[in-house]
């Protein structure tokens, strides 16, 4: 059967306005491009709702990961919601989970084809950030329902910024997870597609598969170093990065 663009962001959509993001009838129906194109589908109808969107998140991009979802390429969803440290997230979250990473924000647009050296001039500052996730629907089971679904990206906590020019080298940092306290997780900015510069050059190239592209002022969520950590109700979270910065949020109990 042909695939029908409009039709199939038209159920989704519908579906998700009840509270149901990963509908079983559209399991095993969609390839890895059309959940990609229902994703920007769905993004276009709640932009035309008000929300905006600030920035892109690339997903999958550290063994622990991909071997964590089965699913062992990048995937790249959208950003619409930012905060700075401390914020205190709701308990009503499906399925929270949360990612240390690095933020960048864009000073220039970047192109298709670009180096490590453009994307690095690209760069305005860099965040200690943590990626909170809803784990809405089963990633293992249909990823490009998920894919459809945004990649379960739910918002993104925001650390203080450093200037690129101030930067260490991004692969070599490390960072250090507590949830509540504990040490959840340790990684290296390298688990990142070697480096998280990686990450953007990947992006680059394949948004324009999608009419897309990296734009002067986006944010940049550029990879998890670790594995996903769940929280739950009352979890308090802090990630610190060597020679960089820290982050940290909390689910109200």
């Amino acid at each position: 059967m042909a695939f029908d663009e409009a039709a199939t962001i038209d159920s989704l959509w519908e579906a998700r306005g009840r509270g149901d993001f990963f509908p079983d009838a559209w399991i095993g129906r969609l390839t890895i491009d059309q959940g990609y194109r229902a994703q920007l589908g769905i993004l276009a109808r709640r932009s035309a709702g008000g929300e905006r969107r600030i920035g892109w998140k690339v997903a999958l991009t550290s063994k622990p990961t991909q071997e964590q979802f089965n699913f062992h390429e990048p995937a790249f969803g959208h950003v619409l919601e930012q905060f700075s440290s401390g914020h205190r997230f709701p308990a009503d979250m499906i399925r929270p989970g949360c990612e240390p990473e690095i933020c960048v924000r864009l000073a220039a647009p970047i192109t298709a084809g670009a180096d490590a050296a453009a994307v690095r001039a690209a760069i305005e500052v860099c965040y200690p950030a943590l990626e909170i996730v809803e784990l809405r629907c089963d990633l293992r089971r249909d990823m490009a329902l998920s894919l459809a679904d945004n990649v379960a990206q739910k918002a993104v906590v925001l650390g203080a910024p450093v200037r690129m020019g101030d930067m260490p080298d991004l692969g070599g940092i490390e960072t250090r997870v507590r949830v509540n306290g504990v040490e959840g997780a340790v990684g290296l900015g390298s688990a990142v597609l070697g480096h998280p510069l990686n990450a953007i050059i990947w992006l680059a190239g394949k948004l324009p598969e999608y009419g897309q592209a990296l734009r002067a002022g986006d944010l940049i969520m550029t990879g998890s170093f670790t594995r996903m950590l769940p929280l739950a109700a009352g979890d308090q979270v802090a990630a610190t990065f060597t020679g960089f910065g820290a982050v940290a949020t909390s689910v109200a109990g």
